[in-house]
């Protein structure tokens, strides 16, 4: 079985090799906003059929071809990085298990403590939240789900109290990365654990959510 640091390491690793492809498709972008902004769909002749003579069409093609291939390379890359994020929290979550099975006769001592909700599932795992809804849309896909203000999230997606960076923008990009897919939240409700389903989507409001969320102090 891979370590959490192995698989860490790779995520990593594989996160920076997203950077620098998103930094080249970017690149090669450019070069397309630099002819008249034909992007990737813009005719390369002009009205009579004759090729443009405003735009470095060798350019404009190879640019276009470059994006292709290098958004392929994305779209796989950001598979293996959703494989493996959920392979780093379902390791931690093991890890979690195993700490908290050794130490369940201390675990009287610390109830209380925590100025965040804790709640246990089973008995056995703590989970413990890492944002907070402060308000959610009306139509929103955040209530359609059923999120609702002051909800606090344990886990959303492979995120949890265990991996979790304290920057919202993990948040923001797990909800860019699975638009329009299901992300699995663990919801802490008045003391209950709720399993709720959202899904990124554009709708008539602001971003793809429709709530706002805050760190948990």
């Amino acid at each position: 079985m891979i370590g959490p640091n192995s698989t860490k390491d790779k995520l990593l690793k594989l996160m920076a090799e997203k950077k620098d492809l998103e930094i080249q498709i970017d690149a090669y972008g450019s070069i397309l906003s630099e002819n008249d902004n034909v992007g990737m769909r813009g005719p390369l002749v002009d009205s009579e059929g004759f090729p443009r003579n405003d735009i470095d069409i060798y350019k404009v093609r190879q640019a276009r071809q470059q994006i292709i291939c290098l958004q392929n390379n994305h779209k796989a890359l950001m598979k293996t990085i959703e494989t493996l994020m959920h392979q780093l929290h379902a390791e931690a979550r093991q890890q979690q298990l195993t700490q908290q099975t050794s130490d369940m006769h201390l675990n009287d001592r610390s109830n209380g403590s925590s100025e965040n909700m804790e709640v246990c599932v089973n008995g056995l795992t703590p989970v413990k939240a890492i944002v907070k809804i402060t308000h959610v849309d009306a139509g929103s896909p955040a209530e359609k789900a059923g999120l609702r203000s002051q909800d606090e999230i344990a886990e959303f997606g492979s995120i949890n109290c265990n991996n979790f960076n304290k920057e919202l923008s993990s948040i923001g990009s797990v909800v860019n990365h699975m638009r329009n897919q299901r992300i699995p939240l663990k919801v802490l409700r008045s003391n209950e654990v709720l399993d709720i389903i959202l899904i990124p989507q554009r709708w008539p409001g602001n971003g793809l959510l429709g709530c706002n969320i805050v760190l948990c102090e």
